[in-house]
């Protein structure tokens, strides 16, 4: 089993000591949650947990698609999986996940979605 340590890393600081290195972190977090599929995976097991196939029946992608994905967020931190007789059960580890994603839903709302059309982040690329 990895023993993961970690530390806190306060994203906003107006002292004179931020730090680009400091922020990494956070930004790292923020990449590993920037693939739509990676989301709707998020977005499903904050509603409980579910096994591959369940997750690929519902989003519609491959077993191999979701299990990478799966990977990603495991290795990041953010989901757990436990055994069930043949299948792995996957659940959220960091119970703070669906509250960050309610804000960023409302930053999107109160933007009007102008991310969306950002030509460096936004579907425009």
């Amino acid at each position: 089993m990895h023993r993961r340590y970690y530390r806190l890393v306060a994203m906003i600081n107006s002292g004179a000591d931020d730090t680009r290195a400091g922020l990494m972190p956070a930004a790292a977090l923020f990449r590993s949650l920037a693939d739509p599929a990676r989301l709707a995976i998020i977005r499903h097991l904050a509603a409980g947990e579910a096994r591959v196939v369940d997750l690929t029946g519902e989003l519609g992608l491959a077993q191999s698609t979701v299990s990478a994905h799966l990977a990603c967020l495991r290795d990041c931190g953010l989901v757990a999986v436990r055994p069930s007789g043949r299948a792995s059960v996957y659940s959220l580890s960091q119970p703070a996940l669906p509250g960050l994603l309610a804000e960023a839903e409302a930053v999107l709302e109160a933007t009007g979605n102008a991310v969306a059309l950002c030509p460096n982040y936004g579907q425009a690329r």
